[in-house]
């Protein structure tokens, strides 16, 4: 971590002079200024008095002050109205320029001293601590900390000048403690090395420096309390540093231990084991160089290491110069086992605490830290120094400390031991670095609640019993989530892993409709999957959706957007369970533990998961959190997608149906009866399409054709190919110009669209099968590209398919289509379909075009039937690709619906094609439509005559609901609609045809040209 620069001509810290009694001794009880019932060296209050207010401060980016509490208000004075809004420079003591801390790789932390103006004007010189952290709203800001209120100061500074004189009282400590550090063996040890014991000494009376205050914490937290150094970190082992110079054995503050503890009790454990040799290559107990036994100073001046056991305090302070010495383990010893006493087993208790691998941290009424033990520093990366005295949330800003210090909270106001809900990691962690944290009250001799105690878990290596769980539920193929795309299985699926390997009952409850942001209330949910076990002992998912009280854990679930384990006997629960029909049943099935996991994917949210136990008498830890975490994510990913494609699907059909025909037109020529059926699959709606197009002349054309893909994009494409052969069929074309025309238009689109998208379905590999059924001569003109061929089914029970000549899919590019005609018995069954209709999966394709064949080969009395049988014949699964059907039956025209006559090319017979026109109308019983008629066939006569070429033909064909006009001749000019002017003698023939009659136009072929009018007959 880096260093704060130091002021200019500063210290790092200010020596404040130690307190002197009046008559100018120093206090033997109180020695360097220390106070009763704080530990030696250390500037504030000990474990049995309150810390004062913490002095913090937050300034923003931009360098300015946004947060300055009680704490920073009593060390330098300013009210938080003098300093909020305004720039942190004005703290700063004349002359200590800001300086840029150097270049790093993530500057989250920086730590130094600096010199800030104190309100009165004078300066101070504070050890200060900078945390880079964001809030849970997204802004970036510094947490400044220092030490305690105003001790801070004086900490440092004690550590100073602790430092300046240890140089030269070094020499003369090792001098004095080397002649006198084999008397003040311990007893009980003395007599193991063939020593006179001193007398028994008395224990510490109440006030005493080695007794800890009436007030304070039980023996263990102070015992625990002991085990840190002068500067609040754990004392280092002998490994890390030497021994203190020799002091008393009742806890000279000069040992660094606290008072009534031995020296030993301080420091970690020797790492020689009992008779082995120590450093140096002495046993042991033995001598040391320089004659000096283990335990008393070595050549160096420093202590060779120190005992684990110390004997009882002595009843004042020990005559200057002496020092505990004990062996570095005790080994046999001649008079049995080792005494066992209050202070030996605070020692091992301060032993405990300090060396144990989990995390200790203990936080007093107000949820401030008192004390750290070394395993918590190096997690959080934070000396003890740096946390005592804030809170959780003040040194480690993140949500999780948030939950934990309302945890604590929570057991402060009760009492009971409570699991934190979600695992203690540093600032930024992973969920992977959290450590499952339990908290504990700590109670005085009268029962009060004093203290709490944060434990958390090492977390070196997860149990195997764990890790074999969640192989089973993460990896088990049996226990996939989201295989479908089905909402309710995927949320059934997630019950049925949980079920009973993670939890005694679990259910999903959902929104009705996904919330794009977090909900700031409760929501209606209904409940869509559940399973128990065993099976039956719950209640099912019901269709009404239900609303749960704000205070419920499911509510909660949803506005915070974070799991949480929850004891159903957690008195922040006592109003939902006395409200709520939900948590009735709970109790009644005798739930002891729940766990509300949130569904959330893509920034929405999708409902919450409840995960229950009742017969499982062990509750919920945070590893069953994360996993049931694991799971819902799971689910909450497939429930999305579901959604998702659910929409699209819906949005896709609509689209789909609004492009398909919705009724089919009157026409004479044919009986038809259609289906269409969307893909059953993952994929989607494709793009199949069929149309049924009335032509001139009683003609009808038929259209099936299938878009490579599927989604809104093959729907769009199909959309544009079927307006575009209604279109061209409008102008009469053939089958095989009609599809040249249709391949020229799938190129251009797709050299439209593949410069804008690159996934745009084009229409490319499209494929089409155009045939135009006449029922006047019963012949069928057909032509396909790329599309399967139409199968026909004869009255007299043949099938067989069409002889239409195989033409390339659409958008190739540059390749024939070619027409075949085909004459058709009255009744012929046609059936025109895609290739959706012969995926086999079960068969191969020869056994479904047989099935095919022997359907068409014995029809239903209807074709609806004939269509449903078809399909339920052809299908034994859902379909994996669209299929569009589409059956016909062929009618023929009465030749008695039918005048034709043949006409000279003489001006003349305009006269004859009338009369002839008004017997044929009459004959017919249409005699209303005779003179409209005249009119009619008067202009297309005179035109075929003036314009045309020989021979003329004049047809009339009368339907049920139609009169058609036909006039052919063998020229291959068109005739154009014009708008006459007022003086105009020419132009208004065809004007008033159009306006005479429902529609007109204009039929070629390769030889001659014929125009057509249609009357409706009412």
């Amino acid at each position: 971590m880096e260093r704060l620069p130091t002021s200019p001509g500063e210290h790092p810290g200010t020596a404040q002079p130690s307190p002197v009694p009046a008559d100018g001794r120093p206090d033997p009880a109180h020695p360097s200024g220390t106070a009763p019932g704080d530990r030696p060296g250390t500037a504030g209050p000990g474990p049995g008095r309150p810390l004062p207010p913490a002095a913090t401060a937050v300034i923003s980016e931009q360098g300015v002050v946004t947060g300055w509490s009680e704490g920073a208000r009593r060390l330098l004075g300013y009210a938080p109205a003098d300093v909020m809004g305004r720039p942190a420079t004005g703290l700063l003591a004349q002359g200590a320029a800001p300086v840029a801390p150097a270049a790093a790789a993530s500057p989250q932390d920086l730590s130094g001293t600096l010199a800030l103006r104190h309100r009165d004007g004078h300066d101070l010189a504070l050890p200060l601590t900078a945390t880079r952290r964001t809030t849970t709203s997204g802004i970036t800001e510094w947490l400044v900390t220092t030490a305690s209120g105003d001790a801070a100061a004086s900490e440092d500074a004690g550590a100073t000048e602790a430092a300046e004189a240890s140089g030269e009282a070094e020499a003369n400590e090792a001098a004095a403690a080397s002649g006198e550090a084999e008397a003040a063996a311990v007893p009980g040890d003395a007599a193991a090395y063939g020593e006179a014991a001193p007398a028994a000494a008395t224990p510490p009376q109440d006030g005493a420096p080695g007794a800890p205050a009436p007030d304070g914490p039980a023996p263990a937290v102070a015992a625990a309390a002991a085990a840190a150094g002068d500067d609040g970190t754990p004392a280092a082992g002998p490994s890390d540093r030497g021994a203190p110079p020799g002091g008393p054995a009742g806890g000279d503050p000069a040992d660094g231990g606290p008072p009534g503890v031995a020296p030993g009790a301080a420091q970690r454990a020797p790492e020689h084991p009992a008779g082995a040799e120590a450093a140096g290559g002495h046993p042991a107990g033995g001598e040391a160089a320089g004659g000096h036994p283990a335990g008393a100073e070595a050549a160096g001046g420093d202590a060779a290491g120190a005992a684990p056991y110390a004997g009882p305090p002595t009843d004042g302070p020990p005559a200057a110069g002496t020092a505990a010495a004990a062996p570095s383990h005790p080994g046999p010893r001649a008079g049995g086992a080792p005494p066992i006493g209050s202070a030996t087993d605070e020692a091992l208790a301060a032993r405990a605490f300090a060396q144990s691998p989990c995390m200790f941290a203990v936080f007093d009424a107000d949820l401030r830290l008192l004390r750290a033990n070394a395993a918590m520093e190096h997690v959080l990366s934070l000396p003890e120094a740096r946390m005592r005295g804030l809170r959780l949330t003040e040194f480690l800003p993140d949500p999780v400390s948030e939950e934990t210090e309302r945890t604590m909270s929570l057991v402060l106001r009760t009492g009971r031991p409570q699991q934190a809900p979600t695992a203690l990691r540093p600032t930024g962690g992973s969920a992977e670095a959290g450590r499952p944290a339990t908290v504990t009250p700590l109670r005085d001799d009268d029962g009060g609640i004093r203290a709490v105690c944060l434990a958390a878990h090492a977390r070196t290596e997860e149990p195997e019993h764990h890790l074999t769980r969640q192989r089973m539920l993460l990896e088990d193929p049996g226990a996939g989530i989201g295989t479908t795309l089905d909402l309710e299985r995927t949320a059934q699926e997630l019950t049925d892993a949980a079920v009973p390997r993670l939890a005694d009952s679990a259910a999903v409850d959902l929104c009705e409709t996904p919330r794009h942001s977090r909900p700031t209330g409760p929501l209606p949910l209904r409940r869509t999957a559940y399973r128990s076990h065993p099976p039956g002992t719950g209640p099912p998912a019901g269709p009404d959706p239900v609303t749960h009280p704000a205070h419920s854990p499911l509510t909660l679930c949803l506005t915070t957007g974070r799991s949480a384990v929850y004891r159903m006997d957690d008195p922040s629960l006592a109003q939902w369970r006395a409200g709520d029909p939900a948590a009735a049943r709970l109790d009644r099935a005798g739930t002891h533990t729940l766990m509300a996991v949130p569904l959330l994917m893509a920034g929405s949210t999708l409902g919450v998961a409840l995960f229950t136990r009742d017969r499982n008498p062990h509750p919920f830890t945070p590893d069953d959190l994360q996993l049931a975490e694991q799971l819902t994510h799971r689910a909450a990913t497939g429930i999305h997608n579901a959604r998702r494609f659910t929409r699209e699907r819906t949005t896709t059909m609509t689209l789909q149906r609004s492009l398909l025909p919705h009724t089919l037109p009157e026409q004479p020529a044919l009986d038809i009866a259609t289906r269409y059926l969307p893909a059953g699959s993952e994929a989607g709606v494709g793009g199949d399409w069929f149309d049924v197009i009335p032509l001139s002349g009683a003609r009808v054309a038929l259209v099936v054709g299938d878009v490579v893909g599927h989604g809104i994009r093959a729907s769009a494409t199909m959309g544009r190919l079927r307006t575009a052969v209604r279109t061209l069929a409008d102008v009469d074309l053939p089958p095989d110009e009609l599809l040249t025309r249709l391949d020229d238009l799938v190129l251009h689109l797709s050299t439209d669209e593949s410069s804008t998208s690159a996934d745009a379905t084009t229409g490319i590999g499209t494929t089409c099968l155009y045939a135009i059924y006449d029922p006047i001569s019963r012949e069928l003109t057909h032509a396909r590209a790329g599309h399967p061929p139409p199968a026909a089914a004869t009255p007299d029970g043949g099938v067989y398919f069409l002889d239409t000549p195989a033409g390339p899919p659409l958008g190739l590019g540059g390749l024939p289509f070619e027409t075949s005609t085909t004459t058709l018995a009255e009744g012929t069954l046609l059936a025109f379909y895609t290739n959706g209709l012969l995926n086999p999966r079960e068969t191969d394709i020869d056994q479904t075009l047989d099935t095919l064949f022997t359907a068409l080969a014995h029809p239903s009395s209807g074709l609806e039937a004939t269509c449903d049988r078809i399909l339920t014949t052809l299908l034994t699964h859902p379909p994996t690709d669209d299929i569009a059907l589409l059956i016909a039956r062929t009618r023929t025209l009465h030749p008695h619906h039918v005048a034709t006559w043949a006409l000279p090319h003489d001006p003349a017979v305009v006269t004859e094609a009338r009369r002839r026109t008004t017997e044929q109308l009459t004959g017919w019983g249409l005699a209303e439509a005779a003179f409209i008629t005249e009119l009619i066939v008067s202009e297309l006569v005179t035109n075929a005559i003036r314009y045309g070429k020989p021979p003329i033909r004049l047809r009339l064909i009368h339907t049920d609901t139609t009169l058609t006009t036909e006039v052919t001749d063998h020229s291959s000019t068109s005739p154009h609609l014009r708008h006459a002017h007022t003086y105009d003698e020419n132009g208004r023939g065809l004007y008033l045809i159009a306006q005479l009659t429902q529609r007109w136009g204009t039929r070629h072929t390769p030889t001659s040209k014929t125009i057509w009018t249609e009357q409706t007959l009412l």
